[in-house]
């Protein structure tokens, strides 16, 4: 029994969890439990063989009393209780408790082979290889043993190792001489065969099975069997009944919710009536399962599909912007405030001249994930656009703070300080040097997505980006320059600055009012940004 304590709590292999089972199955860091003053929440930590709450696999979950938690083969028990005695003594920080309990799988596991008919001597009137005779306890057996077989199909696995462990099962637990699967392919509906299996001696054919049988039972959705498919009027006809010398039959399809997916097929070579209804039931039951496991492993492996692609798309998007599409769908058109920082490399066309493209493409990559990932997302800004050399970040769209001019100020000084340490690596390593020079500007915009049904674009559109534009253009080399409106929105007014004469800028009959920002008297913000109103004057 393993009592969690409050906040972080890690299970796996490694030495360093707070639950520690050396069991091969869990991963070295498998599972986190964190507890808080009223939840408390498993993750999993990117598991080899995933975790699961109560038979279903979970990434993140809120566990209650009684949940049962899988990782790998190693399963626990959540226990959440009050100690009525410890609450009388009077000792708050022990009225409530979380315990994880460990459960051995073997507790309530059944061991197939135990209810199965060792000896080789056949039961009459069924092929299913239970040790007992009696009805009601081979009901019971039968039970067991489908509860067994969901059990070991429960796992996510690659869809070919999954069908052969079913045909597997199958053999080991039904009298059959040959066996196979046949999927539904979803594009053109047509039965592919995906996995078959046949007794020691047979020989191997890998179109034993018969295609009217098949599609038969695919069409009609309902298990059939045959004592002797040769005779059988339902299939008058068939070449390969009567090419195969196929007798006793059963056929089940596999059918998971309403649709069928596939079917099962399995044949006896040289005996009728081989085949009971008792054995139709089971191996339908059987099936049953085994359907279920199929389309699960099916859409586990879409999802994963899903995610990669997801994953590749939402790179197009900024972080805030792909947060936003999550919760409402589509972004609409809406009229807000931003803080807009434009930031330009300063003679970057003279300087690109030198360097060959794949070079001068390294190079941006390198310096926009510093700027971008490291600094405008740390910053919680929106990248807007990359042009060329330069980059548009907004703050206040999609999202609105009180502190945005703020956190862009910020952002701009981080830039211009993260700009002196890669230079420190680039002459060294391409004998390169840049400089940047920043524009700050605050006011209205419309914000959303810009562009065709199927090619869209997060932008800000109006004349508070485009005066941004013009004032990064009046900055100088390493210099940040601000608007007066995006002063009025700043509320630490200690921050070193300059007042400027009037500047005239492009597009503009009246001169801005801008300020120069004496970023070189700031320290360098430090790894802690949450403080987001804190000055880094010295």
């Amino acid at each position: 029994m393993y009592e969690l304590k409050f906040g972080q709590n890690t299970i796996g292999r490694e030495k360093d969890n707070n639950i520690v089972v050396t069991d091969p199955s869990l991963s070295r860091h498998h599972a986190k439990i964190t507890v808080t003053d009223d939840t408390v929440i498993i993750e999993d930590l990117n598991s080899r063989n995933n975790t699961f709450i109560n038979g279903t696999k979970i990434e993140r979950y809120e566990l209650k009393d009684e949940d049962l938690i899988h990782c790998g083969h190693v399963i626990f028990k959540f226990v959440s209780y009050f100690d009525v005695g410890e609450a009388a003594s009077g000792d708050d920080d022990n009225l409530g408790l979380s315990i994880v309990k460990r459960l051995s799988p073997n507790d309530n596991q059944v061991a197939i082979q135990d209810l199965l008919n060792q000896s080789g001597v056949e039961n009459p009137g069924s092929v299913l290889m239970l040790r007992q005779k009696n009805a009601e306890q081979r009901a019971v057996d039968k039970l067991k043993i489908l509860l067994e077989v969901s059990k070991q199909l429960s796992s996510p696995e690659e869809t070919d190792i999954l069908l052969e462990k079913i045909l597997d099962l199958l053999f080991k637990i039904v009298r059959v001489d040959r066996a196979i699967i046949l999927l539904v392919n979803e594009e053109t509906g047509q039965l592919e065969q995906k996995a078959a299996k046949r007794r020691a001696g047979i020989p191997k054919d890998d179109h034993f099975y018969s295609k009217k049988i098949a599609h038969f039972v695919c069409k009609n959705g309902d298990a059939i069997l045959t004592a002797d498919a040769r005779t059988d009027n339902r299939f008058h006809g068939s070449e390969s009944i009567v090419m195969q010398s196929i007798h006793a039959s059963m056929c089940v399809p596999m059918k998971p919710r309403e649709k069928v997916i596939g079917v099962l097929y399995a044949d006896n070579l040289s005996m009728t009536n081989v085949y009971s209804q008792e054995d139709l039931e089971f191996l339908t039951a059987l099936v049953n399962q085994a359907a279920i496991a199929i389309e699960n492993a099916q859409l586990y492996k879409k999802m994963q599909a899903e995610a990669v692609m997801r994953a590749k798309l939402e790179s197009f998007f900024p972080i805030a912007v792909s947060k936003k599409l999550k919760e409402e769908g589509n972004l609409e058109i809406v009229d807000t405030e931003v803080t807009a920082l434009f930031c330009d490399i300063t003679g970057f066309t003279e300087m690109s001249s030198r360097m060959s493209p794949r070079q001068v493409i390294e190079m941006l990559n390198e310096y926009f994930k510093v700027m971008v990932e490291d600094i405008v997302f740390e910053y919680e800004g929106t990248l807007e656009k990359y042009i060329g050399d330069a980059l548009l970040a907004v703050w206040g769209a999609p999202y609105q703070q009180p502190d945005d001019a703020d956190r862009a100020l910020r952002a701009a000084i981080a830039m211009q300080w993260a700009v002196s340490r890669l230079n420190v690596q680039w002459i060294k390593q391409r004998n390169l040097e840049i400089q940047i020079h920043i524009g700050l500007n605050t006011g209205k915009v419309a914000a959303g997505n810009i562009g065709s049904p199927r090619l869209i674009q997060y932008a800000t559109i109006g004349d508070t980006t485009n005066v941004t534009s013009r004032i990064c253009s009046a900055a100088n080399a390493a210099e940040i320059l601000i608007s007066q409106t995006t002063l009025n929105k700043l509320s630490d007014r200690t921050l070193p600055m300059e007042k400027l004469p009037p500047v005239s800028v492009k597009g503009k009959d009246r001169p801005l009012q801008l300020y120069r920002v004496l970023w070189e008297r700031i320290k360098p913000p430090g790894i802690d940004r949450s403080q987001t109103t804190s000055p880094f004057l010295e």
